[in-house]
């Protein structure tokens, strides 16, 4: 079964609301956690599922997302069938970029027509989960459906940011919303409703079919959740697949993310510092993969000041050096440097930062290749910080890469 399948990573998305963490990177690169980036999580799902076919279609400044791929998940062996293979648009048809997520998919029909599969599971590279993708290949089979979506229950105020299905008894899928602004409960609880997690499961064929006649039909926007989806539900055979059951190799602990503005990326990055996190990077059965650069381990130092260097309650990767300042409740990437009587909390700070002597850097995001100057303040003086830099709607201040203050 697994053998036969084929996965489609879609990860070419702008990720506009994610901006400036967006600015020269796709949004499944975007670093997460204190070592990973975010299509790791969908990667480290295929790669625990056996499935070892992975096709990645890239398109919006995907030079650091095919270098991550390169660098870190170089893993399979081709001789064997085995890839996973970024695929940039490719122009064959229509000449133009890929302008829908079914779009994206039909202007690659011809690597699915010549791979040797029966199952297409088609996934997003912007999502933080596990989930073990054998299950829900195994239930689209016995139950001889037509397309399988798998979907998980969301509280009603949440509801108009997804695509919302109605079911019957036996999870066949009876409608689908894409964001509707009125959704519909779910049949077990009125205050919750059924949402799409944008992963299908489809046979190979059956997906060819679909896609020619989605990409004949003028009308169509060439989107899954807006054209696909109702299309399928109509002709019949649509099940919905409940994430987060008991059953599969992974523990359950139905936990997904859209990180797709800059609040909801802070809150869950800053969630992983819970004394109980919602999502375990620690979890030995269902580890996630990445790039492992090569640093020393992360170490504090006095300051000249005599103050030592402490951090509290955060995540600190290695090559980062604390020399005299103080962390607390943060998340700092790898070879950062935090000075003497510098002061950090409450931030996540990406790569190679430098945190000068006396500053002070609070609720704040913080990229790759920034100086903080000595003595500096982020947030701290909102109105200041406003002129200056992107604030989220929470008070997040977002510096962006490689920033030079005056």
């Amino acid at each position: 079964m697994l053998n036969k399948t084929l996965a489609v990573i879609l990860a070419g998305g702008v990720g506009s609301r994610l901006h400036p963490l967006t600015a020269d990177r796709a949004k499944p690169a975007v670093p997460f956690g204190g070592k990973y980036r975010i299509i790791d999580f969908t990667l480290a799902n295929c790669l625990h599922s056996d499935i070892h076919r992975v096709l990645v279609l890239t398109q919006y400044k995907s030079h650091s997302l095919q270098k991550h791929l390169r660098d870190g998940w170089s893993i399979f062996n081709p001789e064997l069938g085995e890839y996973i293979t970024p695929v940039p648009p490719q122009m064959r048809v229509d000449g133009g970029w890929y302008s829908g997520t079914a779009n994206a998919i039909y202007q690659n029909l011809y690597m699915i027509e010549r791979s040797d599969v029966d199952w297409i599971v088609i996934l997003a590279g912007d999502h933080i989960y596990r989930m073990d993708y054998a299950e829900i290949i195994k239930a689209h089979i016995e139950r001889q459906a037509n397309i399988s979506i798998a979907c998980m229950e969301v509280q009603m105020e949440e509801a108009s940011a997804f695509g919302v299905m109605q079911v019957d008894d036996d999870e066949r899928v009876l409608g689908f919303e894409e964001k509707p602004q009125r959704p519909k409960p779910s049949p077990h609880s009125q205050d919750r409703a059924l949402a799409s997690m944008g992963i299908y499961v489809f046979g190979k064929q059956l997906l060819l079919d679909v896609l020619r006649a989605d990409h004949d039909n003028a009308a169509s926007s060439h989107d899954f959740g807006c054209d696909i989806l109702p299309s399928m539900i109509e002709r019949g055979g649509a099940y919905a697949y409940r994430f987060g059951g008991s059953s599969g190799r992974v523990s359950p602990d139905r936990y997904w993310r859209d990180v797709g503005t800059l609040d909801a990326y802070y809150a869950a990055s800053m969630s992983l510092l819970d004394p109980v996190p919602p999502l375990d990077l620690y979890q030995a059965d269902w580890n996630i993969r990445t790039y492992q650069e090569q640093t020393p381990p992360a170490r504090t130092v006095p300051g000249e000041s005599g103050t030592e260097g402490v951090f509290v309650n955060s995540i600190v990767s290695g090559g980062t050096v604390i020399t005299g300042g103080a962390v607390n409740h943060s998340i700092l990437f790898s070879n950062v440097r935090v000075g003497d009587e510098a002061i950090v909390e409450d931030a996540i700070v990406f790569n190679g930062v430098v945190v000068g002597d006396g500053a002070h850097v609070t609720r704040c995001i913080i990229d790759k290749g920034v100086v903080i100057p000595p003595g500096e303040t982020i947030g701290v003086d909102a109105a200041r910080d406003a002129e200056r830099f992107q604030v989220s709607e929470a008070g997040i201040v977002v510096i962006p890469k490689q920033f030079r203050f005056r």
